[in-house]
């Protein structure tokens, strides 16, 4: 069996490496590049918003091509917001706090900056490098989910990084794939009955990648909570709630330290209008609003919401451990409140992480309803 697990290795890893290349090579030069690059340039030069913006686009403009230069500067698709902020310093540099919040990516970012990488390639280098680990992390999940069919775990693993959307967010300059990362890494640590504080600190390392992931570790503690209360003679777990406030002051930090301009305004740029100056105009709309642009976009969630479901049912039908079922919930509910949040339903990739790990809680509860699975219960 070793000789099989190691050519399946083998297979899983010179896959991976083609993808890698492959998808660095068709690297996408989208419209968050210049504001990454700007939180970049602006640790170099601080007090001086029309170096960082000269910065900025010149580095792109030497390593994009002429296309995706265009479409970088909001010409490709029109948009007038974001053909302000290629001209305008100030208009670049009110955006930044938008991208500054994503600390942990940001460092990454950094560190590729100063082992000798350009500004963007140090950016689009992240998604490509934390693609491969990702694969690399999935077939070893898999591989402890199926520990003697190692068919099921290389092609399983070979099936999610071909996606669309693992290949897509490989070639973004976004902290998704990073974040792919720690959830994996979440889940494992779920499988594998990891001390809760190591949960603590990868839950702390997802929120420095991104923020937004705050609901997801508070709804994760509140979980395991109720959950302990439920099943532990009524014992309530102070520790785990430490825990969550300990999260939320980190949270609520980081957006204070940054000026971070709130979930309002991020709304009204991303849904209603991108506005080319944020100080020169308040993001107002009302409730109604709100409301039909939801309802709107979720027209448009079928593919998120038909997957997210089936994996759930199904979960449900082949798991009768509360614990499982209770942590698939917790997963399916966060796409939820992820999209009443951000209802970007074309953006599959604000989601995917979420659907992957339902996927592995269905991949486990089939392995231990057909004895495939050797690792002790995670409850």
């Amino acid at each position: 069996m070793k000789i099989q697990w190691r050519l399946a290795f083998l297979v899983v890893l010179s896959v991976l490496i083609y993808l890698t290349v492959s998808n660095y090579k068709n690297r996408v030069y989208d419209w968050d590049m210049p504001g990454y690059l700007a939180c970049l340039y602006e640790l170099e030069f601080p007090n001086s918003a029309e170096k960082v913006h000269q910065l900025t686009y010149s580095s792109i403009k030497k390593e994009a091509s002429p296309l995706q230069y265009k479409d970088i500067s909001g010409l490709v698709i029109p948009n007038k917001a974001i053909q302000f902020f290629e001209k305008n310093p100030k208009g670049l540099s009110e955006q930044i706090p938008y991208y500054k919040i994503k600390v942990g990516y940001n460092l990454v970012i950094l560190g590729l900056y100063k082992s000798g990488f350009s500004g963007p390639h140090s950016v689009l280098l992240v998604s490509c490098i934390f693609y491969f680990l990702s694969g690399l992390l999935l077939f070893y999940i898999l591989q402890q989910i199926f520990p003697q069919n190692y068919i099921i775990a290389s092609v399983s693993t070979l099936v999610i990084v071909l996606l669309p959307t693992a290949k897509f967010m490989a070639k973004t300059p976004s902290p998704d794939m990073l974040g792919f990362l720690f959830l994996l890494l979440f889940v494992l640590a779920l499988f594998k009955k990891w001390n809760q504080w190591i949960v603590f600190l990868i839950l702390l390392l997802t929120i420095l990648i991104r923020p937004d992931y705050i609901i997801f570790a508070l709804t994760y503690l509140l979980t395991v909570i109720f959950f302990r209360f439920i099943k532990e003679n009524k014992k309530f777990d102070f520790n785990l709630v430490f825990q969550g406030i300990l999260l939320t002051g980190i949270y609520i930090f980081i957006l204070k330290y940054y000026s971070y301009p709130g979930w309002k305004d991020l709304f009204y740029d991303t849904f209603i209008e991108r506005r080319p100056l944020i100080s020169a105009q308040q993001a107002n709309f009302s409730l109604h609003a709100y409301l039909e642009i939801l309802f709107n976009k979720f027209i448009y969630f079928k593919k998120v919401s038909v997957s997210a479901l089936l994996i759930f049912i199904f979960i449900f039908y082949f798991s009768k451990d509360f614990y499982v079922r209770l942590i698939s919930f917790f997963l399916f509910a966060n796409i939820y409140i992820k999209f009443l949040i951000f209802p970007d339903s074309a953006s599959v990739r604000f989601f995917f992480g979420f659907i992957i790990l339902l996927f592995l809680m269905l991949l486990y509860a089939l392995s231990k309803k057909y004895n495939g699975f050797q690792l002790n219960k995670i409850a």
